[in-house]
């Protein structure tokens, strides 16, 4: 988990996190009827893309702020 932490810059309490989620969805898929699972999927899905967009604007702003601070450290 610690290697996966640094790889992906992630703390280990949010991998820890996903791992748990995951832990409760098979616990779930065990005991749910597929509807219910369905629905279950569907709205991880929706979480999860909105995490992704989240995560992809976090990296286009970081990456400009490095390049206006590398511009104002050349100038």
């Amino acid at each position: 988990m610690a290697e996966a932490s640094r790889a992906y810059d992630l703390s280990p309490s949010e991998i820890e996190s996903w791992v748990e989620d995951a832990k409760r969805g098979m616990d779930n898929a065990l005991r749910a009827n597929p509807l219910d699972i369905r629905e279950q999927y569907e709205k991880q899905l929706k979480d999860l893309q909105e995490a992704y967009g989240e995560a992809m604007l976090e990296l286009r702003a970081r990456k400009k702020l490095a390049a206006l601070l590398e511009r104002e450290d050349g100038n």
